[in-house]
């Protein structure tokens, strides 16, 4: 991660040989503590700060700056018409200044990646601040090889497989553990990353971003408390040109055809949550599901549960499944049809009437259910038959999810089998 805005600013004030200032405006400008070389040989200016680095540098990974300096003659862009130095000399006059429209944060992390390579670090919200800038101006600037990296970097936490899911829930849940407290976020908020994916053409981000916003009510999405995750304080506004790093952004609003996917979307990953706990009343399906896969199911990760629907509920982690076949035989039809009657009351119970943890999630709900029956059921076919299935579910819900929020078929994700939501209207 780069050195924080803040206290490179502070840096910069106390090391500063000369002040320099806007004629025009009066206002004092910084140079970069560490994007400011004696040697370079162009000066970009972003608000207020000054970076002088080398038009090489620039030109080497920026077709766009390639561009701009091999055409015409920028010698007249001097920086003494724009910039005045105060107690003490100019001695970058003939130097030709950039002026960028860009935040100074976001050009100091582009160019720092660009001398050093970039340095993401674990997707959190402070990562996020620094990659989604990089990410804005490589895409503006046309640096290809920093886009990828960034894209790539984002995927992880909004990942376009069920594995790569898999593995950023556990990570957030393990944030919640570490910090103690219940719902505590890792990520950034959906609402940015879907502003960003829109902004920078980046599809692949949008399926899994939609989902995770589902997953919030709609007061925590359009009308946050500020004990919501979500709650951004709606009238901040930076009245400094360096906002600390650690101050709230912005209220994120989505646009109005986006707000309607994620509608249609909520209201599909709802009824898939119903939907599930009526093929559960189904046991003779189930069963059959697991029987005919026992000898060929070879799904690399499930879960394992070590607590019920009726009291707290956990996950332990993953493991690998090994079954022999003896396994696929039902032991007792009878006491096995009557645990699938009680499990579809207490998933009913547990999610749609105490609308616990899962309720919005039909992955969630769908992993938890699955290793429901393999601890306490003496019927090991019958347990095996229940985790097939909900593997089999979750696979596909996954593979339902850009249909549900109606993101079309750029989006990375595998095309569904079959539908399961109501009709609704497609989103133009």
């Amino acid at each position: 991660m780069y050195p924080s805005f803040q206290s490179s600013m502070h840096s910069n004030q106390d090391n500063n040989p000369a002040t320099l200032f806007d004629p025009q405006t009066g206002v004092e400008l910084h140079r970069h503590p560490d994007l400011w070389f004696d040697d370079g040989s162009v000066i970009c200016r972003a608000e207020f700060i000054l970076f002088r680095i080398h038009i090489s540098q620039l030109c080497r990974h920026s077709s766009f700056f390639r561009d701009m300096f091999s055409i015409g003659d920028h010698s007249h862009s001097v920086l003494g018409s724009s910039i005045h130095s105060k107690g003490g000399p100019n001695d970058f006059e003939n130097c030709p200044l950039i002026e960028l429209h860009d935040k100074a944060e976001d050009v100091g992390n582009l160019f720092a990646a660009l001398y050093d390579g970039p340095h993401f670090g674990n997707n959190d919200q402070d990562d996020f601040r620094v990659v989604s800038g990089v990410l804005r101006l490589a895409t503006k600037y046309l640096v290809d090889h920093l886009r990828e990296k960034a894209i790539a970097h984002l995927n992880i936490a909004w990942p376009s497989t069920l594995k790569g899911w898999d593995a950023r829930e556990d990570l957030a849940r393990a944030y919640e553990i570490e910090t103690g407290t219940s719902g505590a976020r890792l990520y950034p908020s959906p609402l940015a990353v879907i502003n960003l994916a829109r902004e920078v053409d980046v599809l692949t981000l949008l399926p899994s971003a939609f989902f995770d916003l589902s997953r919030y009510t709609y007061s925590q999405i359009f009308d946050p408390c500020i004990q919501d995750p979500l709650y951004y304080p709606s009238n901040h506004i930076s009245q400094s040109p360096s906002p600390s790093p650690t101050s709230p952004t912005p209220s994120i609003c989505l646009s109005l055809s986006d707000t309607q996917r994620l509608s249609l979307g909520k209201e599909a990953s709802q009824y898939a949550i119903t939907s599930l706990i009526q093929s559960m009343s189904n046991s003779q399906s189930i069963r059959n599901c697991g029987l005919q896969s026992a000898f060929s199911l070879t799904h690399p990760l499930t879960h394992s549960y070590t607590s019920s629907l009726s009291g707290s509920m956990h996950q332990s982690g993953h493991y690998h499944h090994h079954r022999s076949s003896s396994s696929a035989i039902c032991i007792s039809a009878a006491a096995c049809r009557k645990d699938f009657s009680e499990l579809v009351d207490l998933a009913t119970k547990h999610y749609l009437f105490d609308r616990e943890r899962g309720y919005s999630d039909p992955l969630y709900m769908a992993d938890e259910i699955g290793g429901l029956k393999s601890e306490a059921s003496e019927c090991k076919a019958c347990a095996r038959s229940l985790e097939t299935w909900a593997m089999r579910e979750r696979e596909r819900v996954w593979r339902l999810i850009p249909t549900w929020f109606r993101l079309g078929s750029d989006t990375g994700f595998a095309s569904p089998e079959r539908t399961s939501s109501p009709p609704v209207p497609v989103v133009e």
